[in-house]
């Protein structure tokens, strides 16, 4: 099990305890699951769902609030997850763990740091940064044409002069640089383009050109650049998983961290976004793409047979656009590539 230290996250389990629930038979438990479990600091509740469901993503289906608990969504290590079935259905629930006594007079509290649904720690860098920008923005952004003292790149403390760049308002930006398009696994149509983060720029002054002071460097500035008004977008650190109300058929066209076989924990892009229902929390099952083989035995010569498509993985959507969405691989059964399809979640996957 990966072990991660994170940031108190709200699970707000409630949410889904209180609202509906899947129609679909309750998920099915492991055969050698434990019973019980001590929640370990690292642990995160998708691993610890794993010790007890076969598919456990579901938690949140079973999960029984214990009103004898003080906030009794939020998990800490220490705690214990006990499984008990009521009625024939399983069901999941917290006892309070006890304090740890390290000598006769000191003794540690409850620890401050809930546990959370997944690997925060995979995402942290992707939760605001890098943006997504449709091409109507990317032509109308301000861009950068040179800088102040003849120097050739920017940086720190440096001015910068910029074009397109007519109102007072805002005065804060963040620096980006375009990157490669997101086409539409399918259809080829180009869905926006990856927008990197390079620092931020403030407004010195308007006009044609205006002059903006560079800061927060991440990666030298360069004429071309675009400027973009400073990001507001809050960063969520917690996601309760649960499956599309509509129906998703897409597939995985990127992948952030540059590998070439995707697994476990990788960030993947998807070509499908917030106009196709998708939000974040939602979990989609990613499906080998089936080859394209010859039928030898067939009379017919040159047949070819089109194998279906296998379920390879399991992810979260944790970041949404419009057009695309940022996913973390939770689970992955087979090395997968771009290309692979994505779809709404196998109930028994």
């Amino acid at each position: 099990m990966s072990k991660y230290r994170q940031p108190t996250v709200t699970l707000l389990l409630s949410l889904l305890i209180s609202g509906t629930l899947f129609a679909a038979e309750a998920p099915s438990t492991r055969s050698n699951q434990p019973g019980s479990y001590v929640v370990q600091s690292g642990d995160t509740l998708w691993d610890i769902a794993e010790r007890f469901l076969l598919v456990p993503w579901r938690w949140p289906e079973i999960w029984h609030v214990n009103p004898q608990v003080k906030n009794p969504h939020l998990i800490y290590p220490g705690d214990v997850i006990e499984l008990s079935y009521v009625d024939g259905s399983p069901r999941l629930s917290l006892r309070r763990g006890s304090l740890v006594k390290l000598s006769p007079r000191v003794r540690v509290d409850q620890l401050d740091t809930a546990i959370p649904a997944i690997p925060i720690s995979a995402i942290q860098q992707f939760l605001s940064r890098p943006q997504v920008l449709d091409q109507d923005a990317l032509d109308n952004a301000p861009y950068i044409v040179s800088f102040g003292e003849e120097h050739v790149i920017g940086s720190n403390n440096i001015k910068a002069y910029v074009r397109a760049l007519t109102s007072e308002v805002p005065i804060h930006f963040d620096v980006v640089r375009p990157g490669k398009a997101y086409h539409d696994g399918e259809s080829g149509e180009i869905l926006g383009y990856e927008a990197r983060y390079l620092g931020s720029a403030e407004l010195l002054q308007t006009g044609d050109p205006a002059s903006v002071m560079l800061a927060d460097m991440e990666l030298e500035f360069l004429a071309g650049d675009r400027l973009v008004p400073e990001s507001r977008e809050a960063s969520r650190s917690s996601f309760i998983p649960k499956s599309p109300d509509q129906s998703i058929q897409g597939s995985i066209i990127s992948v952030l961290n540059g590998v070439s076989q995707i697994g476990q924990y990788n960030i993947v892009v998807l070509d499908r976004g917030q106009r196709d229902g998708l939000s974040p929390g939602h979990v989609l099952t990613i499906k080998r793409r089936g080859l394209v083989v010859r039928d030898t035995v067939s009379p017919i010569s040159g047949t070819m047979v089109n194998l279906p498509d296998e379920p390879a993985g399991t992810l979260l959507v944790f970041r949404v656009f419009e057009r695309v969405s940022f996913g973390l691989v939770m689970r992955a059964t087979h090395a997968m590539h771009v290309g692979d399809r994505v779809s709404n979640p196998d109930l028994s996957y």
